[in-house]
């Protein structure tokens, strides 16, 4: 067994995309020919010919690649999670499948990563080709980051990212069902860079994430990292308390002093009581998220749940059988049960 650590690992969530990892695969393997590399190709339940594919790169190029096979579909994070705990890269990079990320950026990336000393590189698109859909969720998503992570309102959080070592050591010891990378980096480190990069238009193919995907992103970030929502729930129970109290005391005046043959308005009655059941609602709703994530955290929701692994001979041979679970030790590092 080979056991050189590589200069890079690779990390590629696929889903649904027999057609374009072939390429993306082929390029990055053609960019790094004279460094010593690793792919980890992760199938996140995909409903193509992916797996299929997938074992044919690894077949082809055992000492390069390793695949992952999920059970189903746990989302991208989770199956960036899944991946990473695989490499033994020095640093890793992480790309989408879709060949929209060129391999030849990661080049700049992993050099300013290593000259700068930072623990993660992002890279910024300097002209997206997303759809304007995908656009507009990202600049939520963006805003979103800013307000709850504190993040600088300067840098972009891409899913093209590489990260050194210990940083990913960092990440990989969150063992809860929810993740989300860029709140795992956030809660590790604030040495972090970016650089502009190029973003390439989609060859075939669609963007898996939908509204619903999207959405549960967002909740990730927003319930998963941060217990701010729980402190605007408060301040906005209190601030529609005290606008109550002045609506009381401003019918009570008008009744009495300006107007006092008018009678208090029944619709003005409904639209209060409307008004603050939506904001109990919201406020309850908010805290029922957050104990419904605890409670799928203390039932031992995994993470991942990986089917099997197809290795190359010079790390191991192909492990196959009952489906893996993934549970974090207090090390960081992954075992499986």
């Amino acid at each position: 067994m080979d056991v050189q650590t590589p200069e890079l690992s690779f990390v590629i969530p696929v889903y649904n995309g027999a057609q374009t990892v072939p390429e993306v695969v082929r390029r990055i393997l053609d960019v790094f020919a004279r460094h010593s590399i690793e792919i980890v190709l992760v199938n996140d339940g995909s409903q193509d010919d992916t797996e299929m594919v997938c074992r044919s790169l690894v077949e082809a190029n055992p000492d390069k690649i390793v695949f992952v096979h999920l059970a189903k579909n746990f989302g991208e994070h989770n199956a960036v999670l899944a991946g990473l705990a695989h490499t033994r890269g020095q640093c890793v990079a992480v790309l989408d499948d879709d060949g929209q990320n060129p391999p030849e950026e990661v080049l700049p990336m992993w050099k300013m990563l290593k000259d700068d000393n930072r623990d993660v590189v992002y890279g910024r698109y300097a002209l997206k080709q997303h759809h304007w859909f995908r656009n507009l969720g990202s600049r939520l998503n963006d805003r979103m980051a800013t307000w709850l992570l504190r993040k600088p309102k300067d840098l972009y959080l891409s899913s093209f990212k590489v990260m050194n070592r210990f940083l990913v050591g960092e990440i990989l010891k969150y063992d809860g069902p929810f993740p989300y990378i860029d709140g795992l980096i956030f809660r590790a480190t604030r040495n972090i860079g970016q650089i502009d990069v190029q973003h390439l238009s989609r060859e075939c193919g669609r963007s898996g994430y939908t509204f619903t995907r999207l959405l549960r992103l967002w909740l990730n970030m927003f319930l998963g990292f941060s217990i701010t929502p729980l402190r605007t729930a408060v301040i906005a129970g209190l601030l529609t308390s005290m606008l109550s109290i002045l609506v009381l005391v401003g019918i009570l005046v008008d009744k009495v002093w300006v107007n006092p043959g008018v009678p208090v308005g029944i619709p003005t009655v409904l639209v209060l009581i409307t008004f603050f059941g939506g904001v109990q609602l919201t406020v309850l709703g908010s805290v029922g998220e957050y104990v419904g994530r605890i409670f799928l955290s203390q039932n031992g929701m995994p993470q991942f749940v990986i089917r099997d692994v197809m290795r190359g001979p010079r790390r191991a041979i192909r492990i196959a059988g009952p489906a893996i679970h993934a549970s974090t030790s207090a090390a960081g590092e992954y075992r499986y049960v």
